[in-house]
């Protein structure tokens, strides 16, 4: 439930405002929202905020800035609370001919930025929509991208992102969609969520929300874990699938390595890498088919998307071809990703992969996994980082793991030193272990 913070006096004043939580962004006309991290305090920053021409600092009770009898100021018990009411009124206050407008949320493990992305430039190609950007998923981005919803806005895109057991909860409390999307669930955020189950419940969250009020999710049929999620809520849905289409993966090489996707005659060339999402495209079709948009502007959209920010990157240097998926990690993705990289065809293929973080006291056995599924494979591999070294000194360290380093630094100097080249190489970690860093040598 979420708490009325401001006066109606407070709230005609603050209307139709651009909003920040960065004082550094300040241009003038704006609300600023004084957050307090956890290596950072907004508060100390709001009066610089007002100077540069910030027309309302929300501030914490009991601050300097509070304290300041500044008129500007608005002093509140919470100001990320008051955030998320602000945030929270604007959506349910937004109209589309004079109806309510409608809100696509989506989480999931894995893939949900890319599917967020797939989604929004199919939809794109009807609608005017606001959509998340990049993976500002949490309980400060979610607000922030609520607030960017204006009088063009014909359909919104939220992505939610959850570490604990009531994030979803607490989000979809702010963000109120009407369909929604879970990519998929996977051991991710062990140390926050304490199990697989703990995950589901947290992810389920988002059916619980669409099924009290009324709406409907699209849901992978072909995925047993949200299968068994939406049976057990009795929520309604649209499907989509690669069995359920009838899709085929086509078979990727060295040479042309993307993803390909074959319906009936048709072959969607994507410019993703990774049969793993084959999903989240069908994800982005079936959302489109749903809201009318014309299948072959749909497909175009799909085929006109390029990834970015380590999400499922081809890059091709003068020496090497990188398959870069280095913005995160986790046991499922980590797998599919392994997986993905077993089929592709070239001569010689090197996976450097880095920890998975956030795993608790599974952290060891799951890294263990990721050896063996190594030792199965066909490729060679680099391991980096703590959790790697207590895996392979608890399961041995098979042939084709020709190599471990402490840190993303020290293979990028060992990379320097003996050049790679010629090689097909998959790049993956997680965020924490920045194996970005590998790439400007290879």
């Amino acid at each position: 439930m979420i708490e009325n913070i401001f006066t109606e006096e407070q709230y005609a004043l603050l209307k139709g405002l651009p909003v920040t939580t960065d004082s550094r962004a300040i241009k003038g006309g704006e609300i600023f929202f004084a957050i307090k991290g956890e290596n950072f305090d907004g508060n100390d920053y709001a009066l610089s905020a007002l100077e540069k021409g910030a027309a309302w600092a929300v501030v914490n009770e009991g601050t300097a800035a509070a304290a300041s009898g500044d008129a500007r100021v608005i002093a509140v018990c919470d100001s990320l609370e008051a955030l998320k009411a602000l945030a929270h009124r604007h959506r349910c206050e937004a109209e589309v001919n004079g109806k309510r407008l409608t809100v696509l949320g989506l989480t999931g493990t894995n893939g949900k930025t890319t599917t967020k992305e797939l989604i929004s430039a199919v939809l794109r190609a009807k609608y005017e929509i606001t959509a998340t950007q990049g993976n500002l998923n949490n309980d400060i981005g979610v607000p922030l991208t609520l607030m960017q919803i204006n009088d063009r806005t014909e359909l919104a895109v939220i992505e939610m992102g959850a570490n604990h057991p009531d994030d979803i909860k607490h989000l979809v409390e702010v963000v109120e969609p009407d369909f929604g999307l879970i990519t998929n669930v996977g051991k991710a955020h062990l140390l926050g969520f304490g199990s697989f189950e703990g995950v589901k419940n947290a992810k389920g969250q988002l059916y619980d929300w669409i099924k009290e009020h009324g709406g409907k999710i699209f849901l992978n049929i072909d995925d047993r874990n949200l299968l068994g999620m939406a049976a057990k809520r009795l929520v309604e849905f649209i499907p989509y699938g690669i069995n359920d289409s009838g899709a085929t993966v086509l078979p990727s090489t060295a040479e042309d390595p993307y993803l390909r996707i074959q319906i009936d005659e048709e072959i969607i060339h994507t410019q993703l890498v990774g049969a793993y999402n084959a999903t989240n495209v069908l994800a982005a079709l079936a959302v489109g088919e749903y809201f009318g948009v014309d299948h072959y502007k749909a497909v175009e959209a799909i085929e006109n998307y390029e990834p970015k920010n380590n999400r499922s990157q081809m890059t091709r240097t003068e020496k090497n071809s990188l398959i870069v998926d280095a913005y995160n990690a986790n046991p499922s993705s980590m797998a599919a990703a392994l997986e993905n990289f077993s089929l592709v065809q070239a001569e010689q293929k090197i996976a450097l992969l880095g920890d998975m973080r956030e795993l608790g006291e599974d952290s060891v056995a799951e890294h263990v996994n990721i050896v063996k599924k190594i030792e199965a494979s066909d490729f060679k591999a680099i391991l980096v980082g703590d959790e790697f070294k207590k895996a392979l000194d608890s399961a041995g360290t098979p042939a084709n793991v020709i190599g471990w380093f402490g840190s993303s630094d020290e293979l990028a100097a060992h990379l320097e030193a003996e050049p790679v080249s010629g090689a097909t190489l998959l790049i993956k970690g997680s965020r924490g272990i920045q194996m970005e860093k590998t790439i400007c040598k290879l």
